[in-house]
């Protein structure tokens, strides 16, 4: 029975994010449950997709990754994958009209993973945090809009803004993963083998000012995602509060995180300030 099938596929997305990520975990578990397997099944494909190009090493990513593309399009097209996680996925991309564009976007960023190793131009920054980063957003925004074409104009860009925020952050945390493990130098014109305080505040300013506008945008999301796109926001402005306390030469070796008891604390903080309207 396909039911039973689309059952076990999204019970799959949702172990998937419960097992890679325990903070957006945490924060999708406060979405309203009626979009809330939605996310899941986003998060599932694009954290598989990412896998690939991060973490497969003892195997040939490229193939990997071509077959991965090539399922997601039989399943994109036949709206059914035997890959649990695509079979999910290609469900919300049908219910909620997900432009292809914006997952052509994401595989291409993904693909350059495999050999690109540094960015030297803003335009190649850009492009590169637009496909793997901002698009992931509006894929959530239509979730969250419920496909309302209007609302998701209206909130387009903000989307995109936390998106990039919450990228940059991740590229400025995991320095030493991927500069050291990958190979890999996603920011223009910095030298991040004497990363200096001058540069890194450039940095931490660039994203500041992508987080105030994703914040505007958190502000009109629909009631049923505010709460857990607000909470995953507080978790990442408290990753860049302390990265910005960090020295800059420090970073790479420094393990930058946020303790389960800090998130607890996130989370009730948060939760007054949305029940009061001080969002």
């Amino acid at each position: 029975m396909k039911s039973l099938f689309d059952t076990v596929s999204y019970t799959c997305s949702k172990t998937v994010t419960r097992t890679y990520s325990t903070s957006f975990s945490l924060a999708t578990k406060m979405l309203y449950k009626s979009i809330r397997g939605d996310i899941y099944n986003i998060y599932g494909f694009v954290r598989f997709a990412d896998e690939i190009v991060d973490s497969f090493h003892d195997y040939n990513k490229e193939e990997l990754f071509n077959k991965f593309s090539e399922d997601l399009e039989h399943a994109l097209k036949h709206k059914i994958s035997l890959n649990p996680i695509l079979n999910s996925f290609q469900h919300t991309f049908h219910k909620y009209g997900i432009d292809k564009e914006l997952v052509d976007a994401f595989m291409n960023s993904m693909r350059l993973d495999l050999h690109k190793s540094s960015y030297l131009t803003n335009e190649e920054y850009k492009n590169y945090i637009y496909g793997s980063a901002d698009v992931v957003g509006l894929m959530c925004l239509k979730v969250f809009v419920k496909g309302d074409t209007e609302k998701y104009e209206e909130l387009k860009d903000t989307a995109m803004a936390l998106g990039s925020a919450f990228q940059k952050v991740n590229f400025l945390r995991d320095l030493e993963a991927d500069f050291d493990g990958l190979n890999r130098s996603y920011f223009p014109n910095v030298n991040l083998n004497n990363l200096d305080e001058h540069s890194k505040k450039q940095i931490i300013d660039d994203i500041e000012s992508d987080f105030e506008k994703g914040l505007s945008g958190i502000k009109k999301l629909p009631i049923e995602a505010k709460f857990g796109v607000f909470m995953a926001y507080r978790y990442f402005w408290q990753l860049l509060k302390k990265l910005e306390k960090t020295p800059a030469l420090n970073i790479r070796s420094a393990r930058i995180r946020v303790s389960n008891p800090k998130k607890i604390e996130l989370l009730m903080r948060s939760y007054v300030k949305y029940q009061l309207n001080l969002l």
